[in-house]
């Protein structure tokens, strides 16, 4: 069953669409599946061996940590993205970890020296892979040219605009999005302060283009942000 149960999130992700129902069950051997709940770390980059990661349910937040311990929020992880050793680099710099957001988190990994040789075996993969990581770095590179370019409540439009893309549900009311991350959390995603995004927050609601409480988000027309 358990086993199983790999099999299946594998062959649903499009990464592994390339792979045929052998190869997968082959991948599947050398594939580690876990389950968290909200609050557990997942991993620390420089604590185990180079792993790359699928989050297969729920969300987490990648932390990046300075010289100086400060965090930072470097990316919100959600359902069918990658996270890890992406660059396939046998050394990183980066002192990174991953957090739960939600309950009932599911991560598969292979150890990246497993995932190189599968990739070795299989070129349809390695484009796959490619493509997935170029559009994520893409993703990351224009959330950074928004950070230098534009204010805070630019950003925090633009961020509640592609969060409402990638996980807003539709219904009567707007946009309704299930509220995973503290005031805290949106602060550094939008590099600014806990109190300017609470104010930017207030001001959303006041206006009526927002409704915000700590378990869901809704945004009544989100043309009008």
């Amino acid at each position: 069953m358990y086993e199983e149960l790999k099999y299946w999130y594998l062959r649903d992700h499009k990464l592994f669409r390339t792979l045929s129902f052998s190869q997968i069950k082959q991948l599947c051997i050398v594939t580690g599946f876990k389950h968290a709940r909200k609050g557990e770390i997942l991993y620390f980059s420089n604590s185990e061996l180079p792993r790359i990661f699928l989050l297969k349910k729920g969300n987490i937040k990648i932390v990046e940590l300075d010289d100086d311990g400060n965090e930072t929020i470097k990316e919100i992880i959600q359902k069918g993205d990658l996270f890890g050793e992406l660059t396939l680099e046998t050394e990183s710099p980066v002192n990174e970890y991953a957090k739960a957001l939600t309950d009932e988190v599911a991560i598969c990994s292979f150890l990246m020296s497993d995932f190189e040789d599968l990739m070795f075996r299989h070129p349809g993969l390695a484009l796959s892979y490619t493509k997935f990581v170029g559009m994520k770095m893409k993703r990351i590179r224009n959330n950074y040219t928004n950070l230098i370019s534009k204010d805070a409540k630019t950003r925090l439009h633009e961020f509640l605009k592609d969060w409402a893309a990638r996980e807003g549900n539709q219904q009567q009311e707007g946009i309704v999005l299930e509220n995973y991350l503290t005031q805290n959390d949106i602060a550094q995603i939008i590099c600014t302060s806990r109190q300017t995004t609470t104010q930017l927050l207030n001001d959303l609601e006041h206006r009526g283009l927002l409704q915000y409480n700590r378990k869901e988000i809704i945004i009544p027309d989100i043309s009008k942000l």
